[in-house]
């Protein structure tokens, strides 16, 4: 009959080498996750300067609208002349 105390050191031994084995894959699982969160963020702030870099200013949109208004009040001149013949 074998030694149950052997028996059991063989057992606890085992599954401790297991749990280790899982513990360290879920460890480094963690760790790649974590770097591909970081990587992801960079990724995202980047975006985020680009979009928010290529706005339009207050005086750009000021700037242009006037520019369209003045070429619309020349078309409608000229309309108005056109009518009066």
């Amino acid at each position: 009959m074998p030694d149950y105390q052997v028996l059991f050191n063989i057992v606890i031994g085992l599954l401790g080498t297991i749990g280790g084995w899982l513990l360290n894959t879920m460890w480094s699982s963690l760790k790649d996750l974590q770097a591909a969160d970081t990587k992801l963020a960079e990724k995202v702030s980047a975006i985020e300067v680009l979009v928010a870099g290529q706005y339009v200013t207050r005086e750009e949109f000021t700037t242009t609208m006037n520019a369209m208004f003045m070429k619309l009040d020349r078309i409608q001149d000229t309309l108005n002349k056109k009518v009066d013949r």
